[in-house]
């Protein structure tokens, strides 16, 4: 959620006027890696208080983010969702096209602030219920046929890893080839759907004092993919403690912490047997796609001369490290 386009108040406020908001305050949102973000004031908001998010999507289409309002108008009555504004001349004939601005063909959404706060560590408390709130996802999801038509296509990784691999030492190279081989090796059958695929913890809000979930982001990468690989990205980030450049970039994976998600993820939907076979391997595969992902997004930003503090770069070796963790449980 960085910032790449800058917008003037004057486009700020007639872009919120469509919506019937009044604008006051744009306020950037230095967060994230792929969009431009901003808090919105009103003239109602005092402080340092804000009514709304805007997001201008820097690669998504506008026919993907129309797919991505009408998802999460599905699944706002069962999941905490802040569900895109509706603009005031919607027809009502396509929720998701009623929802979507552009700008230069960039989409632009408007959604109401949440409560909570993205949580600094989790618990076990925690897992569970985000294991409970993706299984319902997924169950409720399910509603919207065929599945194809509301999904983005799956990005095409096996193109970013020959390139990244032919520049990789030898013994990293061979722990992502590896990792690759076993998911390929995988039934072809798994269950699947429209999955969230960035379930991390910056991508939740909670009422720490409960804990309570009261928020689910970013729907940008729903797709349909196999349920197993949707509960491996989440599990990898609620369940491991990340390290820093302080203490080494340890990173510590915690598996009572897997087994509470588990368990409220089954209390909803019961995994297949070819599902928990597969969820070893799909822990170090999903681990690997974001280790290609951050590589991704620093080779874009070099080639496009993307730079400065603005800009949020992850650290790949963080997700390299936790591959290498799974893998030695598989192999």
């Amino acid at each position: 959620m960085s910032v790449y386009t800058h917008l003037s108040d004057d486009e700020f406020f007639a872009f919120c006027g469509l919506y019937g908001v009044k604008f006051k305050k744009a306020i950037p949102i230095t967060q994230g890696i792929k969009n431009s973000n901003w808090f919105i004031q009103t003239d109602t908001d005092e402080g340092d208080d804000f009514s709304y998010v805007f997001t201008l999507f820097e690669e998504r289409v506008p026919a993907d983010i129309i797919k991505m309002a009408t998802v999460m108008h599905a699944l706002k009555d069962k999941l905490p969702i802040a569900a895109p504004l509706i603009k005031l001349t919607a027809k009502g004939e396509n929720i998701g096209e009623d929802c979507v601005m552009r700008y230069e063909n960039k989409a632009i959404l408007l959604v109401p602030k949440l409560a909570g706060k993205h949580p600094a560590a989790t618990t076990e408390a925690m897992c569970y219920s985000m294991g409970e709130a993706l299984a319902i996802l997924h169950n409720t999801l399910q509603t919207l046929q065929p599945a194809e038509e509301y999904g983005v296509p799956l990005y095409d990784w096996a193109r970013v890893k020959a390139r990244e691999t032919a520049f990789m030492p030898s013994d990293e190279a061979g722990l992502m080839n590896d990792i690759w081989a076993a998911y390929e090796r995988l039934p072809s059958d798994l269950p699947k759907g429209l999955c969230h695929l960035d379930m991390f913890t910056d991508n939740t809000l909670w009422d720490l004092s409960v804990p309570r979930l009261t928020g689910l982001l970013d729907f940008t990468e729903v797709s349909v993919e196999h349920y197993v690989m949707d509960i491996a990205i989440t599990i990898n980030d609620f369940c491991t403690t990340w390290g820093n450049a302080t203490d080494g970039e340890r990173v510590d994976f915690d598996e009572s912490k897997m087994r509470a998600f588990m368990q409220g993820y089954e209390s909803v939907r019961p995994l297949t047997g070819d599902e928990t076979a597969a969820l070893p391997v799909m822990l170090a595969y999903s681990a690997t796609i974001f280790w290609l992902l951050r590589l991704n997004v620093i080779h874009y930003n070099r080639e496009q001369g993307r730079t400065g503090d603005d800009i949020m770069v992850k650290n790949p070796d963080l997700m390299k490290r936790l591959a290498s963790l799974h893998w030695a449980k598989v192999a």
